[in-house]
């Protein structure tokens, strides 16, 4: 496994309320470290399902890798996760913290702090994160940049030279923020010699890999062909890959402490693995899992049945499946004598239950 510093890898998410230009500013950091390639630039780069592009938000959280060659000279690492603004996903957001140490705080400067500001603002808090406060948009004509300073010192007590000025959209000071990134949020803590541990924070099915875990390693290393164990489904596997995203999948030797990307272990079945679950390894274990997440608890229920009764079994597998890439949405298996087989859903509001159905229909041709 190759030799890196971990003092010079940075872990941070970016939040915000819906429409203050989280994936706009995601984009243009990945432009400016060179992730992508500007021919290939396309708006919401990280929004890889047709469903958030066409309704312009962030239902997912996405991670992307960049490295940055910093005003110091020295090259380091940023692992971004872009999270979305709606409060009926604020869980993504909740578990995109976890596998960070610091945050950038985003506001519009035509509209301030707003209620998901502050809300994000609690859950970075109560992750002990750093938090970066940052004001976008103040390329616009009638942008009151003192008054946005003003909330951000006076109702979140920031102090206002930390406050970064942006404009996402014309690329206006982002390689200041960069620097600022380095310098403000602090590198992770963790022992590469220690037992493994790592945080499982999302997951996505592959048709061909199966199961895509991402982590974030927090004390060890981790590579191909290592046996693993899940600590609290205690079950055992072998891990068939490791990689990054940067932000297309690529394959790397291994990940050591502070690292974020993805394991796969030629996993199928949505029920083997969850998210909050804590990856050690099997020969030299650690003696302690990570805390994990909170229980849920649903807003809105609805009940889901096919059309058809012999869908219900397609039904059923593609509901597992939606549900390992959303553990917000939950379900138990119930009985109707007017429609027969099928699930009682609950959702944290009522544009969840509606991306949800939307969902089912379009990758799961599910109407």
């Amino acid at each position: 496994m190759r030799p890196y510093d971990i003092k010079k890898i940075r872990n941070f998410s970016i939040i915000a309320h819906i429409d203050h230009g989280k994936s706009t500013l995601a984009d243009r950091l990945m432009l400016q470290a060179g992730a992508i390639d500007e021919r290939k630039f396309h708006h919401q780069m990280l929004d890889d399902m047709d469903l958030e592009r066409e309704r312009g938000i962030t239902i997912k959280a996405s991670a992307v890798r960049l490295e940055h060659k910093a005003k110091d000279g020295k090259q380091y690492i940023l692992n971004l996760i872009d999270t979305p603004g709606h409060v009926d996903f604020s869980y993504e957001v909740e578990k995109s913290l976890r596998a960070c140490e610091g945050a950038l705080l985003l506001i519009d400067v035509t509209q301030g702090v707003e209620s998901q500001t502050i809300a994000n603002y609690y859950l970075a808090i109560d992750s002990n994160l750093e938090i970066l406060p940052v004001i976008n948009k103040i390329d616009i004509a009638n942008a009151d940049i003192d008054e946005a300073k003003r909330q951000f010192r006076d109702v979140l007590k920031f102090k206002e030279e930390d406050v970064q000025l942006v404009s996402a959209k014309q690329g206006i000071n982002i390689d200041g923020l960069l620097e600022k990134i380095v310098s403000f949020i602090p590198a992770p803590d963790g022992d590469p010699q220690a037992p493994l541990k790592a945080l499982i924070f999302d997951m996505k099915y592959d048709i061909y890999k199966g199961i895509i875990i991402y982590i974030r390693v927090f004390d060890g290393s981790i590579k191909a062909q290592n046996k693993i164990r899940f600590m609290n489904a205690g079950k055992d596997f072998e891990v068939q890959e490791v990689g990054v995203f940067g932000p297309a999948i690529t394959q790397v030797k291994g990940l050591s402490a502070g690292e974020v990307g993805y394991i796969t272990c030629n996993l199928h079945d949505p029920k083997e693995v969850r998210v909050g679950d804590t990856v050690t390894d099997v020969v030299r274990p650690t003696a302690h899992a990570l805390e994990g997440y909170r229980q849920l608890k649903p807003l809105v229920f609805c009940g889901v049945y096919p059309v058809n009764a012999g869908d219900y079994s397609a039904m059923r597998e593609a509901i597992d499946k939606l549900r390992l890439s959303d553990p917000s949405f939950v379900y138990e298996h119930e009985t109707s004598q007017s429609f027969g087989h099928g699930f009682r859903c609950g959702f944290l509001g009522l544009l969840h239950m509606e991306i949800v159905q939307e969902r089912l229909a379009r990758e799961y041709d599910l109407n």
